[in-house]
């Protein structure tokens, strides 16, 4: 399977589960380039559009590029968001198109070294690639101990490649990188809990495996007692690269 292809199935697991971003990520993605009003940004491997719709909430134009068919389907439609069928590679978009370009959640999935060509091809000068990521902050113990039923489920290194991928990022251009972390919380019930599992194309989605990993994570829940709602921890990181007029 094609990493386009990992999400196909997940698109409303995805929708009904997957974490938003804090406003300060937004703010520092947007710092220093004007008002976001006058601002274009390609937000690569857009998924269902959540990250594209915060930046458009900020009043910019937004390409959303998502390479599946599924995931776009399953996207709220939101005024300033463009959706295209396009990939990091190869995003369809003119020279110097935009301002910034994105990928939250997403440069683990994309050749690096094309993928930044591209950029370096749509962005305009003074552009930027911003590369942001949530990942559990285990500090947390509920948070820590879901992580643990996800280490023994993993049906691939998916976590290894995220970490990767962000200090591949911070090697584009070191002279023009800042990175920047936030602390935030998703509440999750009972099935937001499951459905977070279910989104994640590296746990499994069918048969006994799948079965062992939701009785694992009902076995946690019952043990914290959980009736209504908690707390995934979080960290957002966010390297900003500033490629214009490189």
């Amino acid at each position: 399977m094609s990493f386009t292809e990992r999400f196909t199935t997940r698109a409303g697991a995805y929708v009904a589960s997957r974490p938003s971003y804090p406003p300060a990520a937004i703010d520092a993605i947007f710092a220093g380039l004007g008002d976001p009003v006058t601002l274009a940004a390609a937000d690569l491997g857009a998924g269902t559009g959540i990250s594209s719709r915060l930046l458009a909430a900020r009043g910019s134009r937004v390409f959303a590029i998502e390479p599946n068919a599924a995931m776009r389907g399953a996207a709220e439609t939101g005024s300033g968001v463009s959706w295209i069928d396009g990939t990091a590679e190869h995003t369809t978009l003119a020279d110097r198109a935009v301002d910034i370009v994105t990928a939250f959640q997403a440069w683990h999935w994309v050749d690096h070294p094309a993928a930044v060509a591209e950029a370096r091809r749509i962005l305009r000068p003074r552009g930027r690639l911003a590369i942001v990521y949530n990942e559990r902050d285990e500090r947390d113990p509920f948070t820590a101990q879901y992580g643990g039923v996800v280490h023994r489920h993993s049906t691939d290194a998916t976590e290894q490649r995220r970490a990767n991928a962000l200090a591949q990022a911070l090697g584009i251009h070191p002279a023009r990188t800042e990175r920047v972390e936030f602390r935030h919380e998703q509440l999750l019930d009972r099935a937001g809990v499951h459905a977070r599992a279910d989104s994640s194309s590296y746990l499994p989605q069918s048969g006994p495996s799948a079965a062992a990993l939701h009785a694992d994570i009902d076995a946690l829940l019952d043990r914290l007692a959980v009736t209504d709602t908690i707390g995934m921890h979080l960290v957002t990181s966010v390297v900003c690269v500033d490629l214009g007029d490189d």
